[in-house]
């Protein structure tokens, strides 16, 4: 895309339109640097923008806060916000986002497998008047076997939720200062994002991209964290688990009055012939005890998402913030 196709569009009353790239990290340390050069290299390309990065810190232990220490003493441009702790990867980014102060707001991983390219695509796409511009990736350089689960689980959630989610959507995309400011008033302190884009409705287009492999480091998330997300999508935006539950209780109590029934039947009937035996109760047992045991985690997890949402606590605390005090000069 050229700039200089743009430029008539962009100038508004002699003032650049911010763009905030919001880039939350944790143990990058071999990317963040390579991630700042490959967002300024875009910016350049768009001169009649202005932009801030927003590097937020999950309480590294490695090197990765101080490359990014670095960055901002060399580009004002570039913002550091650094947690006291570990929050995780749903309450970090988010907080990231509420901190930017762009007219539009990008979110990316700090791995390099969300694009810097493409947000020359999403601000085109936005001054179309799109809110919100997503990248979508239906491929992926994955294994077979994680390609197969990611795209069951985007089936899976899209048929029983109450909105229409955007499929194979991680949350990288553009967000118009409007989307943000509707999120800030939600006040939720553990939010599905990819869930809560479709939620609030704005109009959205989607840019379909192929997720490059992973080069540098190594993923941080494991079976806990993406066993998280999926539950947090399910419990936050679809009640049919629970419905089934309750239709599969009263099925299975159907069914095993049935077979009551019918042992007692053939009992009266071939008494002296006929042996119930031990088998049958204890696989009764067992089957029905895993059954509730299932059931029991299910409506936990909707216990737990009312609890987290009850504790409100923060979405993060900060430990440190730098060049969020300076304002870029409008030309």
């Amino acid at each position: 895309m050229k700039s200089e196709m743009l430029a008539p569009q962009l100038l508004t009353a002699n003032k650049r339109k911010m763009i905030s790239v919001v880039t939350p990290c944790y143990n990058e340390q071999e990317n963040v640097v390579l991630l700042y050069e490959s967002i300024k290299r875009v910016f350049e390309k768009l001169p009649h923008y202005q932009y801030e990065q927003i590097f937020i810190d999950n309480s590294s232990t490695d090197g990765t806060v101080e490359k990014i220490r670095k960055l901002t003493a060399e580009d004002r441009n570039v913002k550091l916000i650094v947690n006291t702790r570990n929050f995780g990867h749903i309450r970090s980014p988010l907080y990231g986002l509420l901190q930017s102060r762009g007219d539009a707001v990008v979110a990316m991983a700090s791995d390099l497998q969300d694009p810097p390219e493409m947000i020359a695509q999403f601000i085109e796409k936005w001054e179309q008047g799109f809110l919100v511009v997503v990248g979508v990736k239906p491929q992926s350089e994955e294994t077979f076997l994680m390609g197969l689960i990611r795209r069951s689980y985007y089936h899976f959630l899209a048929r029983i939720s109450e909105v229409q989610l955007i499929k194979n959507f991680t949350g990288f995309g553009l967000y118009d200062g409007v989307v943000i400011d509707a999120i800030r008033k939600l006040h939720d302190p553990y939010p599905y994002f990819r869930g809560l884009i479709a939620e609030l409705g704005f109009k959205t287009v989607e840019i379909p991209f192929v997720q490059p492999p992973r080069v540098r480091g190594i993923t941080k998330n494991n079976f806990y964290t993406l066993y998280d997300l999926a539950m947090l999508g399910i419990t936050t935006h679809s009640r049919v688990p629970m419905r089934l539950a309750t239709m599969a209780g009263f099925g299975l109590a159907v069914i095993s009055l049935l077979i009551s029934l019918t042992y007692l039947v053939l009992k009266l009937i071939f008494w002296d012939r006929f042996s119930i035996g031990s088998a049958p109760i204890l696989v009764g047992l067992f089957f029905f005890s895993s059954v509730q045991l299932i059931f029991i985690g299910l409506l936990g997890e909707y216990i737990g998402a009312i609890l987290t949402q009850v504790l409100n606590r923060p979405l993060v605390v900060e430990r440190e913030r730098i060049n969020f005090e300076e304002t870029n000069e409008t030309k």
